[in-house]
């Protein structure tokens, strides 16, 4: 598990105040143990795809949503089509 920090030192260009704001919206789904936020392995690379579209493909917050929205039914269709 990783702290807020440790994140902002692997992603550098990852502000704390945007992950808070990502765990608030549900984008990123965090442990909270007392005040610490805590990120599991695959939290981790929600962060990294979240950062790849703001930063690599000019994604902006209010297009993040939807655009979560369907690379997550993407990724659960391409699962269901390979357990078949």
């Amino acid at each position: 598990m990783m702290t807020i920090e440790v994140l902002c030192a692997r992603f550098t260009t990852l502000d704390p105040e945007d992950l808070r704001g990502w765990v608030q919206a549900g984008h990123v789904r965090a442990d909270a143990e007392g005040e610490t936020l805590l990120f599991q392995e695959i939290d981790v690379e929600r962060v990294r795809l979240i950062l790849d579209l703001r930063d690599t493909l000019a994604v902006n917050e209010e297009a993040l949503p939807l655009v979560l929205s369907l690379l997550d039914q993407v990724y659960a269709l391409r699962r269901r089509l390979g357990e078949g």
